[in-house]
């Protein structure tokens, strides 16, 4: 049966990946660049999406480059916490009940910034959204591959002193060819070390030797994209034995290269393994999309029924990086909300499924 889109919009959600450079609004990037005086190649709102889908195309490296215009306007404290509260209000309006939201701070140093200035800018921002709406949020810090593992040992220590204060894991992202994750598997330590949770992007721009490092060398505790796992179907075992998510963007993935189409997306196979797969939006205006049409492409490319659907939302919320009691208590309401969703539009043939936490 069909799934409408205004029920996946109604459906209680998760983004367990969504980067706040790559999730401006396309009005908000304009005006702030206007008052920063940064000089951008576009002047409506329309040329910037039309730009961003442009440029986000071909492989990962590419994909990477719009990323320039949108960091140079997050240099300031003010900057960071309104598109992080956009971010919320954005991800709150569309029934988002729990968002993680990652970022770099060294990406916003230009303009003499410290790192905890620019954590503390974002997790303001992120309290102003929870306070207005009905949506949880927390933070992950991100390292960069390209950058020094000494960056990312300081990083780690940084998620490390606000781990009570809204950063729930540490991260590291960007090109994979060339700059393997376990260069960077000390800041990992320090991180899971002090009980914090990791994710790393991996099989994205590159094959499963990289997802096998963000496990074994980095103990990853969900892996970012994991695009290509379905190349090494021992490691894809593994992944599933330990019930590790994968947070899959679908969108984002068919622009980096990652899957040759959406059609020949590995993520029914994943699902169908009973691997714990997520869906999330990885960059809202590079890849110009919101959760609502990540999960409604989903249903419609892979031909979902609602309860598949059911069973992807429920991964999210498992997924989360929150404490068990927390996810335990988030999860029944968003399964009693989902629940009554599916009756409601379903009436007489759904029928509720008992729930495993």
């Amino acid at each position: 049966m069909d799934i409408p889109r205004e029920l996946v919009h109604r459906l209680p959600k998760t983004d367990l990946h969504v980067h706040l450079d790559g999730s401006l609004r396309p009005a908000t990037l304009l005006e702030l660049a206007a008052q920063q005086g940064v000089a951008l190649p576009f002047s409506t709102p329309e040329e910037v999406s039309a730009y961003m889908r442009t440029t986000a195309t071909t492989d990962l490296k590419n994909y990477l480059t719009a990323f320039d215009h949108t960091v140079g306007v997050l240099q300031t404290p003010e900057a960071l916490r309104r598109v992080a509260f956009e971010l919320a209000e954005d991800s709150a309006r569309e029934n988002v009940r729990y968002m993680e939201v990652r970022f770099a701070p060294p990406l916003h140093e230009r303009n003499g910034m410290t790192w905890e200035r620019a954590v503390q800018a974002v997790l303001d921002g992120l309290r102003d959204g929870e306070d207005r709406y009905v949506l949880r949020t927390g933070v992950i810090l991100t390292g960069i591959r390209t950058m020094t593992p000494e960056m990312s040992r300081r990083l780690a220590e940084l998620t490390v002193a606000f781990k009570h204060n809204g950063v729930v894991g540490f991260d590291l992202a960007g090109e994979e060819a060339h700059y393997p994750a376990k260069d960077h598997r000390e800041a990992f330590y320090i991180a899971r070390n002090n009980n914090v949770s990791g994710t790393v992007h991996a099989g994205e721009g590159f094959g499963p030797p990289s997802i096998h490092q963000a496990l074994h060398y980095c103990g990853a505790h969900r892996i970012g994209h994991g695009t290509l796992l379905w190349q090494d179907r021992e490691l894809m075992n593994y992944v599933n034995d330990h019930r590790i998510p994968l947070e899959m963007c679908l969108t984002s993935n068919v622009q980096t290269g990652a899957s040759r189409d959406m059609l020949s997306h590995p993520f029914r196979i994943y699902f169908n393994a009973g691997i714990r797969v997520t869906i999330n939006t990885d960059n809202r205006l590079v890849s110009d999309t919101t959760v609502t049409n990540e999960l409604d492409l989903a249903c419609r490319t892979f031909q979902l029924s609602i309860y598949d659907l059911r069973g992807i939302l429920i991964n999210g919320f498992k997924s989360a990086f929150l404490p068990y009691k927390d996810k335990v208590t988030l999860l029944r309401g968003a399964i009693d909300e989902m629940d009554r969703l599916f009756e409601e539009y379903f009436p007489g043939t759904y029928r509720r499924l008992r729930s495993f936490l």
